[in-house]
């Protein structure tokens, strides 16, 4: 029996070791890449594959907003592929679903193969896949903000409150938290951040940064329609282009008449 897979990651790396790893399992067919959650639905609807490698943070659309456009009932044999050990892994494990936990190695990428096989090979397996992707992708798009964040620091674990986190920069796949104890680098991008952080709390003022509220201190206007954000701290921050949403969740009302 061949398989064709689609393979949905908005990291190059992981593109590749999945790639790798299928190279040793000849009759699977990997018949399109995705690195976005749009283009993902996409391909799935279009392709329609049998097996698809679904990263659980895209841009775009996260893995479980995939599933939820795609349709359950449409979605094929899917092992999800997630950097984030605190997101949602309670649910896979509860749910008998396969992830691939970053960076993963060819014995557990196998294991969740051989899984996804099973899936493939009998309907009742097909039709539990379909009841248990729609379970998770409504159990982990519920509300559930974290209110502190772990930081893997010279081989101890420190916590952080999110209440002192002041702003946050991008750094690549990684991020940077500044507090008024210092700055702490984090391998989780700052879209991964911006759905695990209330956003009553913290807005995300530009493609690179996302704010405190509670830290503002004044919005000062620029040029060419940017703003800039001061903080309490004397910290100034770009703004992108004016928008009426992100400056009433920064306390700005908009202006009548």
């Amino acid at each position: 029996m061949r398989i064709r897979a689609l393979i949905a990651d908005d990291e190059p790396p992981a593109r590749e070791s999945i790639r790798r790893f299928l190279r040793h399992h000849p009759d699977i067919e990997v018949v399109q890449e995705c690195c976005d959650g749009k283009s993902a639905v996409i391909a799935i609807l279009d392709q329609q594959p049998e097996l698809v490698f679904l990263d659980v943070q895209m841009p775009e659309l996260d893995g479980f907003r995939v599933i939820e456009r795609v349709g359950a009932e449409k979605m094929p044999a899917t092992i999800f592929v997630t950097a984030y050990d605190h997101y949602a892994l309670a649910a896979f494990d509860s749910n008998a679903l396969d992830y691939l936990l970053k960076p993963f190695g060819r014995a557990r990428f196998d294991r969740a193969l051989t899984r996804a096989r099973e899936r493939l090979s009998s309907s009742p397996h097909r039709e539990l896949m379909q009841l248990l992707l729609q379970t998770v992708a409504k159990a982990a798009t519920q509300t559930n903000y974290v209110d502190r964040l772990s930081i893997n620091q010279n081989g101890r674990i420190l916590f952080v409150k999110t209440v002192d986190i002041q702003w946050i920069e991008s750094a690549g796949n990684s991020a940077v938290l500044h507090l008024a104890a210092g700055q702490y680098a984090v391998r989780e991008s700052l879209s991964a951040l911006e759905q695990c952080l209330n956003p009553k709390e913290f807005v995300r003022i530009h493609r690179s940064t996302i704010v405190n509220r509670r830290y503002v201190k004044e919005i000062h206007p620029w040029f060419h329609g940017y703003h800039l954000v001061l903080l309490e701290n004397g910290q100034e921050l770009r703004m992108s282009r004016y928008q009426h949403q992100v400056a009433e969740r920064l306390g700005l009302r908009r202006p009548r008449g």
